[in-house]
């Protein structure tokens, strides 16, 4: 997708992205040629991604925190465990009582509908 259309939010994330990326680099005293190396990049596209381009590839931005030795954070990102939305939603969805004699419910069906074994 163009940078032009990703809404804004995704942009300052990106950017922050690329900014946190670089700041990690200069705290680990990582020359960019060695990063990049590293990372097997070229140091054109560890530019872009410490600049947060949309452009670069998301496997890209995974070997970049993977030679920073960040890459668990990343594995995380969309952890089923931190989906607050997706997890009220299932909880939602549980039913409000669970039939305590399935038996009864297995004579309700009717014998063409059975399945034996």
């Amino acid at each position: 997708m163009p940078a032009q259309l990703l809404p804004i939010p995704v942009k300052t994330a990106l950017r922050k992205l690329g900014s946190d990326i670089r700041d990690a680099r200069l705290r680990r005293r990582i020359p960019a040629a060695v990063m990049a190396q590293r990372a097997n990049i070229s140091r054109t596209t560890l530019v872009k991604v410490e600049k947060g381009d949309s452009g670069v590839a998301v496997g890209t931005y995974a070997a970049v925190l993977f030679a920073l030795g960040m890459l668990d954070r990343l594995r995380d990102l969309a952890s089923s465990k931190a989906d607050e939305i997706g997890l009220a939603l299932e909880e939602e969805r549980l039913p409000k009582r669970i039939d305590i004699h399935p038996r009864r419910a297995k004579k309700a069906q009717p014998e063409s509908e059975r399945v034996r074994p």
